[in-house]
């Protein structure tokens, strides 16, 4: 087992990974720009570095200065978190060259399966169902619209690297195709560097259901089943929970063994989701996997025990999986709720400064994952996340009471948040139904206005 990691990471992420070090008898080095000077949770590492300005990409953004960070500190290991660096395939590439182990995949899994459009290839090569659009990247615009007609509109036309909806367009006809198809490229090109982009049918009105997955150098796979983030804003999720509501079993175990073939065929190690729509048939198809651990990683852990963070660094210190596929199963219902610092009365106006008051809820099966306290300053430079409020009960009608409950009880004053938001949500009437879908908080939360 490693002896020292350094944490490539800041906020709820970074101490989530400090935390899974300690338990493990870990030494913890965590880095920090100079934005997050002072910060609470870095009082927890053992060690602490400065690696530049709040620019990201003058610190955590930058490998250089996270490499020697590590050497300096003489780590053996580097956990990347989520965000950042953490599905750069240089970044673990650079690691593993200056003998640093990288808690995460290869960087050729990562390159492969980073790139919607070559994961999409790999799919359909093992019999994972997808939707239907190009077979690779679409450049000219008169094959864009052939495609367009062969398949029907509306098609979602969406950038081959990176993720969190940038570089994704609707088209619903040859006009807007035209435009659209500029848009998305000019955006992922900007977001990720990279402008190639390919198309899909769009499925109306569908769910994002996702499966967890993690697998070890010896040749173990298991599923840790899935989670529902249907509830989303532009692409951004808002709330996630497993199981995911109405789910058939038959399809449940489809969804959880396709994403396995996808895995081993890549060859992969370590935690990855692979993401699908569920169209209101129950067919699924695979849209995309993301070769790190998740934001919402807290809802799997509830309802099946499996400490993912920890399983990850032994993993990546060359141990097998301390579980069989047979041990995983899904126990009760967990419910996330991403607190962001936004003004949801305001187009969600992201919302930085001083927390004045900072009263987190509590009791049997509530859990919050946070960086921030009380006299915590949010920098503007980075994601808004502030909390992840978890909570975890025998039955789904129980975890939703339990989660109004807990929204009641959590107190943010000097900020706006998100929290009133998700007090609606859990109080709506086809989220306690489980009648929800990716686009049903825009059309009837944020419809357009005219």
């Amino acid at each position: 087992m490693f002896q020292r990691i350094l944490v490539a990471n800041r906020g709820e992420i970074a101490l989530r990974v400090i935390r899974a070090c300690k338990d493990l008898g870990i030494q913890a080095v965590a880095v920090y720009s100079e934005a997050d000077r002072g910060a609470p949770y870095l009082r927890l590492a053992d060690e602490t570095i400065c690696i530049g300005p709040g620019l990201s990409a003058e610190s955590y953004l930058n490998i250089p200065r996270i490499i020697a960070a590590a050497e300096i500190a003489d780590v053996e290991a580097i956990h990347p978190g989520y965000g950042f660096l953490s599905e750069n395939p240089r970044f673990a590439e650079v690691c593993r060259s200056c003998n640093i182990a990288f808690i995460g995949p290869s960087h050729e899994s990562m390159k492969l399966l980073g790139n919607k459009s070559a994961a999409r290839e790999l799919a359909i090569a093992n019999k994972v169902p997808v939707v239907p659009g190009s077979d690779g990247p679409v450049k000219e615009e008169h094959r864009a619209i052939e495609i367009a007609h062969q398949i029907g509109f509306p098609v979602l036309i969406k950038a081959a690297a990176g993720g969190g909806g940038r570089g994704m367009r609707i088209a619903r006809n040859d006009s807007s195709l035209r435009t659209a198809l500029q848009q998305a490229s000019a955006e992922a090109e900007n977001a990720f560097k990279d402008g190639t982009v390919y198309i899909e049918k769009l499925v109306e009105y569908p769910r994002h259901v996702e499966v967890q997955v993690i697998a070890d150098s010896h040749g173990n796979i298991v599923y840790l089943y899935e989670r529902d983030c249907s509830l989303q804003r532009r692409y951004q999720k808002l709330v996630e929970e497993s199981p995911a509501p109405g789910l058939p079993p038959e399809v449940r175990k489809a969804m959880c063994e396709a994403a396995v073939r996808l895995l081993r065929a890549s060859n992969y190690v370590n935690a990855a989701t692979c993401e699908f729509l569920l169209a209101p048939n129950m067919e699924f198809y695979f849209i995309e996997a993301n070769t790190r651990v998740q934001v919402e990683h807290p809802v799997t852990e509830l309802v099946t025990g499996v400490d993912i963070v920890r399983e990850q660094i032994r993993i990546a210190a060359g141990l097998p999986l301390s579980f069989k596929q047979e041990d995983i199963k899904l126990r009760g219902a967990a419910i996330e709720c991403r607190i962001n610092a936004e003004d949801p009365d305001h187009n969600f106006r992201p919302s930085p400064g001083l927390i004045e008051e900072f009263i987190v809820p509590g009791g049997f099966g509530v859990r919050v994952d946070t960086h921030a306290a009380a006299g915590y300053r949010i920098p503007p430079n980075y994601d808004s996340l502030v909390a992840k409020l978890l909570v975890h009960q025998p039955t789904r009608e129980e975890a939703i009471a339990c989660m109004r409950r807990a929204l009641d009880e959590f107190t943010i004053k000097g900020i706006h948040t998100t929290i009133p938001i998700h007090r609606r949500i859990m109080r709506d009437k086809a989220f306690n139904d489980g009648k929800v879908d990716t686009t049903y908080l825009e059309r009837t939360y944020f419809p357009p206005t005219t």
